[in-house]
């Protein structure tokens, strides 16, 4: 565990809040637990994707999960990155 990532009380608090995992297929790779921190380790190091440490899982995984969780599909452009539409007229 690195120096900051989340304490098991930390990590207990937003628990109740996370998506229950799915029951069939296969089981996950890597807990919620790597995920999150690698996706807090990206954005407090301001580091790219592919730059995030094996420790968290894959660089493509850890982005994917960023991208469930905040409502934006893999590969689709969120609501902030998109040009504004035009100005409303008084």
């Amino acid at each position: 565990m690195g120096r900051h990532d989340l304490t098991n009380a930390q990590r207990a608090k937003p628990e109740p809040l996370l998506p229950a995992g799915k029951k069939s297929g296969r089981p996950p790779v890597h807990t919620k637990r790597q995920l999150i921190d690698g996706i807090r380790w990206r954005a407090r190091a301001g580091a790219p994707w592919r730059d995030v440490p094996e420790r968290y899982g894959p660089w493509g995984t850890v982005s994917d999960c960023s991208a469930v969780g905040s409502g934006t599909a893999p590969g689709t452009a969120s609501s902030s990155n998109r040009r504004p539409g035009p100005m409303p007229r008084d």
